[in-house]
């Protein structure tokens, strides 16, 4: 049911639109939102660096690391500037980036980072990734059985999503597929337990829109926002949607392609 994992995606016209997925997930999270996106922008959509079908790691898996590699896929790409989607991990990757001045804005679907230092979230966090990683590692063979019901679909989408139904069940295989086969989900829960969480947000100029579920059963909203919203980014364009999880993307697909599109067709 599920095609085969692919380094990256590029389509579309007009100008460039960066979207970078999150933690243990790949290009195609984006499959919902592209033919809107691709109507206005030529976008590319990459897999992160030890992610399934992605590049090898140059170097350590850390956050740090994942920028640099980005930056070099937007320079291959010839992206000197672009529009940049993120979600989660790549929500924070999009405002790093931003503040390396390679973003025209950035629309963060719930960015990781925004938890206060020493809140017990990210330890928590990351015994679920690595736990989860374990169990869909034995899971992953039956994929295509477990997503072919609504009950299964339901189960995979408990974390990411509250609207499920119209996921397309190939999607949901790859997503879980994609889980097991994360070469860099343990080494980089071991760097995200040990690296400082920071971003320079006075270096961040461009326009900057932050999307949050209030459903988000990863990254809980306000309490995963709260160095975004007080410290940080407290003057960006904040939405919260209610009934929506972790995933705009995936959950609200319609609505997500709207709140990006409006912050792009301004710059």
């Amino acid at each position: 049911m599920y095609r085969p994992f692919t380094p990256s995606h590029r389509g579309g016209a007009g100008s460039p639109l960066l979207c970078l997925h999150g933690f243990t997930d790949t290009w195609r999270t984006w499959e919902l939102v592209l033919p809107g996106l691709e109507r206005r922008h030529d976008v590319l959509a990459p897999t992160l660096p030890g992610h399934a079908g992605g590049p090898p790691p140059a170097g350590p898996p850390t956050v740090e690391g994942i920028v640099d590699a980005v930056a070099c896929a937007m320079d291959g790409a010839g992206f000197e500037s672009a529009h940049i989607v993120g979600n989660s991990l790549g929500g924070f990757v999009a405002l790093r980036l931003a503040a390396r001045g390679r973003a025209t804005s950035v629309v963060a679907l719930a960015p990781a980072g925004g938890w206060v230092p020493g809140d017990p979230m990210l330890g928590e966090l990351l015994d679920h990734q690595r736990a989860m990683h374990e169990l869909l590692q034995a899971a992953a063979p039956q994929a295509d059985a477990i997503v072919r019901a609504a009950a299964g679909r339901r189960r995979a989408t408990l974390l990411t999503t509250v609207n499920f139904e119209h996921i397309p069940a190939g999607l949901l295989a790859h997503q879980l597929i994609g889980v097991a086969r994360c070469s860099a989900l343990a080494p980089m829960v071991e760097a995200a337990r040990r690296e400082a969480w920071t971003l320079d947000a006075a270096r961040i100029t461009c326009e900057v829109r932050i999307v949050w579920g209030a459903e988000d059963a990863l990254l809980p909203w306000p309490t995963a926002a709260a160095r975004f919203r007080d410290e940080w980014l407290p003057h960006a364009d904040w939405v919260v949607l209610d009934g929506v999880g972790h995933c705009p993307q995936l959950d609200v697909p319609l609505e997500t392609t709207e709140l990006i599109l409006a912050v792009t067709a301004r710059g």
